[in-house]
């Protein structure tokens, strides 16, 4: 997973637009693990050792006369990486120059071009799309992203709408057993406590229904959820003064524990353990 971090120069130049700026941003990590298992690996492949990189990027965006806006990002990293989310192992990064999205905003929504570089709305574990359309019509907000080389599983969308603390949310995606859909309510009792229920009906296969309630105060926040295929989620979180503890357990007794701490000067200490002996521990720069 790339992180590039705080933008640390801006180099503003016109040429025939409203405006235009390029701003360079930079990080390192490095740090060691255990037990992390290999992202992409098809069997079972453990990683031991230390993980080093460092990474340089480019965001460029500007705007036009007309007042459409526009934006796209460079960026180069090398080095060897973990996944502190998943814990995972990536591996080592090529060094080569990587191109990001590009995209196009304005009154007609935003357009964004991305080969296959976007996530799939309903679930970034199938196949990334090429292109993405959004846009706003009142209240409500809608994305569909498409794959121009016709993957099953390739094509989404997403709808949103917000209104008096209630939250609505529809997100699709085809496949070659059929369409694959969810939908979820939620809803702000106060400032502190939110109820969200969920429905995801994947194609082929049973609906799941999910309750879940989650409360913030003072710092400590803790998430129940709950769902009729018997299986449920604790997680709790406490953040103060830039440092920050997380647990999660589930029902397989499964657990993840981490904490990372701000240490001034764009530098954070992280690290974090779980239930299958896997850990890592170091320190993120950002410049």
């Amino acid at each position: 997973m790339k992180k590039l971090l705080i933008a640390s120069t801006a180099l503003v130049a016109t040429a025939g637009m409203a405006s235009a700026d390029i701003t360079i941003s930079g990080s390192a990590n490095a740090g060691i693990h255990s037990g992390l298992d290999t992202a992409g690996a098809s069997t079972a492949v453990v990683a031991d050792g230390i993980y080093s990189n460092a990474g340089v990027a480019f965001a460029l965006s500007g705007a036009t006369d007309n007042g459409i806006s526009f934006s796209a990002s460079v960026d180069v990293m090398a080095g060897n990486k973990v996944d502190q989310g998943d814990f995972e192992y990536d591996g080592d990064d090529d060094g080569a120059m990587d191109l990001g999205a590009v995209s196009m905003a304005g009154t007609f929504g935003t357009l964004t071009f991305d080969d296959a570089g976007i996530d799939n709305l309903y679930n970034d574990a199938y196949t990334a799309a090429d292109v993405s359309y959004s846009t706003t019509v009142g209240a409500v907000s809608l994305t569909v992203a498409h794959d121009t080389s016709g993957a099953a599983d390739a094509n989404s969308m997403s709808a949103g709408y917000t209104a008096s603390g209630m939250g609505f949310t529809l997100l699709a995606s085809d496949g070659s057993a059929g369409t694959s859909a969810s939908v979820a309510v939620s809803y702000a009792l106060n400032d502190t406590v939110s109820v969200t229920g969920k429905t995801d009906q994947v194609a082929g296969a049973e609906s799941v229904q999910t309750i879940t309630a989650s409360t913030t105060l003072n710092g400590v926040s803790v998430a129940l959820s709950s769902a009729n295929n018997s299986t449920w989620d604790v997680d709790l979180g406490y953040t103060a003064g830039g440092f920050a503890l997380t647990y999660g357990v589930d029902e397989t007794d499964g657990w993840t524990a981490t904490a990372s701490s701000a240490l001034g000067g764009g530098a954070t200490f992280a690290a974090g353990v779980d239930s299958n002996d896997s850990m890592y521990a170091g320190v993120s720069f950002a410049f």
